[in-house]
């Protein structure tokens, strides 16, 4: 039933293939396992990243406490808007230097970056720290802090425009350092009083 080997050389042979067999497992299934340990080391680093980001984005998020517009005499337009922000409680200290704003009305849409000085542009926006907030505005530590995002509205519009009309209305979204998002909608009254300076939109 079973072959009888005899002869010692024949012996040696078949221990030696057996041994090369046993080997080559043992070297492809050691590649096999470095190969997983670290597929699973760099989706393990990417899915802590992911989650981090994700709860960033969830957390963070700015709030408009108050916005007015600066009403142009000349024109009976609103030229400027400033928006007073705080962040919610439990956000990460938000960097106002690294916030993008991204303006659209129903004639432009334009992405605004934060710039330093006084004056507002049709491509960046300025801050201003209110009620004991550093002066520069550049971040918001504490839910208590108050910064004033100013925009210059008219410029934003374009050469040919006034600024918003009486009765229009914009959209400005705010995007932080962790990609967090909030929007808030800008509607300037249909009247307002002709000696008004400011007018809540």
């Amino acid at each position: 039933m079973f072959e009888t080997i005899t002869e010692n050389d024949e012996r040696g042979q078949v221990g030696i293939g057996t041994l090369i067999v046993f080997i080559a497992m043992v070297l492809v299934a050691a590649i096999a396992a470095g190969v997983l340990i670290n597929t699973a080391g760099s989706l393990q680093s990417q899915a802590s990243d992911t989650g981090t980001e994700t709860q960033q984005a969830v957390a963070n998020q700015i709030e408009v406490v108050h916005a007015y517009g600066v009403i142009d005499q000349n024109t009976d337009h609103v030229s400027d808007v400033n928006l007073v922000v705080k962040k919610s409680a439990g956000s990460d200290v938000i960097d106002m230097t690294s916030l993008t704003v991204q303006y659209t009305s129903t004639t432009t849409s334009e992405t605004l970056e934060y710039v330093t000085g006084d004056t507002a542009s049709d491509t960046a926006f300025v801050t201003e720290g209110l009620a004991g907030t550093a002066t520069e505005g550049e971040s918001l530590t504490e839910t208590s802090d108050r910064v004033e995002v100013s925009l210059a509205v008219s410029a934003i519009e374009g050469t040919e425009s006034d600024g918003l009309a009486p009765g229009s209305s914009a959209t400005v979204e705010l995007v932080d350092q962790s990609g967090a998002k909030f929007s808030y909608g800008i509607t300037v009254p249909a009247t307002f009083s002709d000696s008004a300076q400011v007018v809540n939109v």
